[in-house]
């Protein structure tokens, strides 16, 4: 099993201010076709609506012509025609173009509307898609995962990111195109009028996109910064709100303020210097506009003046002249129209570059390795027939794993004991770090394991291997002599409650975080195992009995309130093996008497792994494991190692401490 050691960093409560990972792309890397990724998804929800907002768009970015081609009719026929058969002759000519460009106004602004209203339904859409995708793979991730990224960061990409995502699918790619084509007709008519009025303004063009390359790319490459150090910023602030507490014990406000402004200070320069080039680049391209206006005017005038030949596509001349007054003047309105477009596309540069590191980093947590099971024995119910246990749909109290024999085509039931036992076993979250070595260890149903030893000798490792949070190096863990690898991880953890030092509750009513433990429990169900953790009593005297609502992880309890419910929780999900990982470290005596007592009935008849610093709550148990830097150094009962007289006598008489 040497090939499963692929762990990266041992778990540990990441701190942003020390550099946590976060969410990969760090230096605000782009990832390699996000952008096609962005748009393949949004062809696969939407094809149709697609297309019809780009036949919109194309027809809304033919709207700024209207007006060129309208004074170009209206100088170069209406006018020379009224001024020759007077103004009578022309008057219908006029009324019929000022209907014709009403009409097409008219078919510009629907197409507008319309196509900015279907977006909406597509950006939406597609934020709620990804949302949900990148939830539903979050579920699949392995706790390696949430142990080595910041949560603030995780919590930045559910945010901030996606709000990127939006503003890039919503605004700033339908921007891009409608600016595009509005590009392309300009360019397109434009030489229609005149070939060498549009060689003054392709110099010009080609001195925007030079400036639009060269600040608009630093722009963009500190708009993606910003975005990173805005995730880093998060991670800090969502950190300082869980810890307010341990800050102000310690009274280190002022060095939380310091820290906070250093990442304010990182945000702050990066989201200056992107927004200076951002807001430079405008009045540059607007100000080479305005000299490519100046010049198209002198050269307009002088090809106006000339006698030259027209080797371009206009072949309407007056008085001999190159180009007529007709071409002149709507040019003038197109050259600002261009530069206009121009400025708009690169002020979309910085925002699409943003949108596209925020999309990138969505992508990556859905690209994430989802937390692999390869098993196949299933935990079924099952009930007993003349000595023969056989599958069966209602709850009937007996578990069975169900094993498919691939190789003789049968199927075997074997009832869940919670016999564990752990063989050999290495261990290290990196591999240059082993944490166990060579833990052997076996739990009879029924019988309950306590281990004792300092803070990273290698207890909840020990657990975290039990329930396959993590897969072991080498060595085997057999559950009812069964390899754990082959039993699906779902059903794995099902089989085994859990109560934690660290109590999560959720926002709900208390009979619902009760209920956590087993979905389709009855609300009986839950009282008794409410009345089994000795936490009846003082949940009928809160507000609203059980149905009084906990919010903030349940800050409107006690420590010790909040653990007698994740004992009923742990009770009402009714699992033959149980682990208590220091259940009781952190509460009162008093209330520890009720804890244990809960705990003592929980554990009735099930297989127990106990880790405490308090070693009063494990001298009743059938066997304690005394670990010391990843191995067990002894083992026996309370009264075997107070005998022998080592490091757990030592331990129980103080000669020592745990810590």
């Amino acid at each position: 099993m040497a090939d499963e050691k692929t762990f990266e960093q041992k778990p540990r409560a990441i701190k942003p201010m020390r550099g946590g990972r976060g969410m990969p792309v760090p230096k605000g890397m782009i990832k390699k076709g996000t952008l096609g990724r962005l748009l393949k998804t949004a062809f696969k929800y939407y094809p149709w609506q697609i297309v019809i907002v780009i036949v919109c768009i194309l027809i809304s970015s033919s709207g700024s012509l209207i007006s060129s081609l309208f004074m170009n009719t209206l100088i170069d026929t209406i006018i020379p025609k009224g001024i020759a058969q007077g103004f009578e002759a022309a008057a219908w000519d006029l009324t019929a173009l000022i209907l014709l460009m009403g009409g097409m106004y008219g078919i510009v602004v629907l197409a507008t509307f319309f196509y900015n209203r279907l977006m909406a339904t597509i950006t939406q859409g597609l934020l709620y898609r990804l949302r949900t995708e990148m939830f539903a793979k979050m579920q699949t991730l392995p706790i390696k995962y949430f142990d080595t990224h910041a949560h603030g960061e995780i919590m930045s990409t559910y945010t901030n990111d996606t709000d990127a995502t939006r503003q890039l699918i919503g605004q700033s790619i339908p921007s891009l195109l409608s600016n595009v084509l509005t590009l392309v007709i300009s360019i397109c008519v434009m030489l229609t009028f005149s070939f060498w009025l549009s060689l003054v303004v392709a110099v010009s063009t080609v001195l925007m996109f030079f400036v639009v390359k060269k600040i608009g790319g630093r722009s963009a490459k500190y708009m993606i910064a910003q975005q990173t150090s805005l995730a880093k910023e998060e991670g800090f602030v969502e950190e300082m709100i869980k810890g307010q507490k341990v800050v102000k014990v310690f009274t280190h406000e002022d060095e939380a303020k310091e820290k906070f402004d250093e990442y304010n200070e990182k945000l702050f320069s990066d989201s200056k210097k992107a927004h200076i080039f951002g807001n430079v680049l405008g009045p540059i391209i607007g100000n080479i506009g305005n000299f490519n206006y100046v010049f198209l005017t002198i050269f307009g005038g002088l090809f106006m003046l000339t006698g030259w030949t027209n080797y371009g596509f206009n072949n309407v001349f007056v008085g001999g002249g190159l180009v007529t007054v007709g071409v002149i003047v709507p040019f003038l309105g197109m050259s600002r129209n261009f530069s206009m477009i121009i400025n708009q596309i690169s002020q979309q540069v910085s925002m699409i570059a943003m949108g596209l590191a925020g999309a990138s980093r969505v992508f990556t947590l859905m690209d994430e390795t989802p937390e692999t099971d390869d098993g196949y024995v299933t935990l079924v119910n099952a009930k007993e027939v003349d000595g023969i246990l056989t599958e069966t749909e209602e709850r009937t109290g007996v578990w069975a794993w169900k094993h498919y024999h691939k190789a003789d085509d049968t199927t075997t039931y074997t009832r869940l004991r919670g016999d564990i036992v752990m063989d050999m076993v290495d261990f290290g979250y990196v591999p240059e770090k082993q944490v166990l070595t060579d833990v052997t260890l076996y739990a009879k149903p029924g019988q309950k394991i306590a281990f004792v030893g300092a803070t990273g000798a290698g207890k909840t490792t020990i657990t975290n291997l039990i329930n396959r949070f993590y897969d072991i190096a080498d060595g085997k863990i057999r559950y009812d002599g069964i390899n754990v690898n082959k039993i699906k991880k779902a059903d794995l953890r099902r089989s085994l409650g859990i109560v934690l030092q660290d109590v999560n509750l959720f926002t709900g009513t208390v009979m619902e975080n009760i209920r956590y433990g087993r979905l389709d429990a009855t609300d009986e169900e839950c009282i008794e195992a409410a009345r089994l953790a000795n936490a009846d009593d003082f949940i009928r005297r809160l507000p609203n009995g059980y149905e009084t609502m906990l919010t903030g992880n349940g800050a409107n309890l006690s420590q010790g309130q909040r653990q007698l419910l994740s004992i009923a929780r742990a009770a009402v999900a009714d699992a033959p093996a149980m682990i208590l990982d220091e259940a009781t470290s952190s509460i009162d005596t008093r209330t520890e008497a009720l804890v244990t007592d809960g705990m003592d009935k929980l554990m009735k008849g099930r297989s127990v792994f106990v880790i405490a610093h308090r070693l009063s709550t494990v001298r009743n148990s059938d066997a304690i494991m005394v670990l010391e830097k990843g191995r067990i150094i002894e083992r026996g009962t309370h009264e075997q190692l107070i005998e022998q007289k080592g490091t757990y006598y030592q331990l129980y008489t103080g000669a020592f401490e745990l810590e």
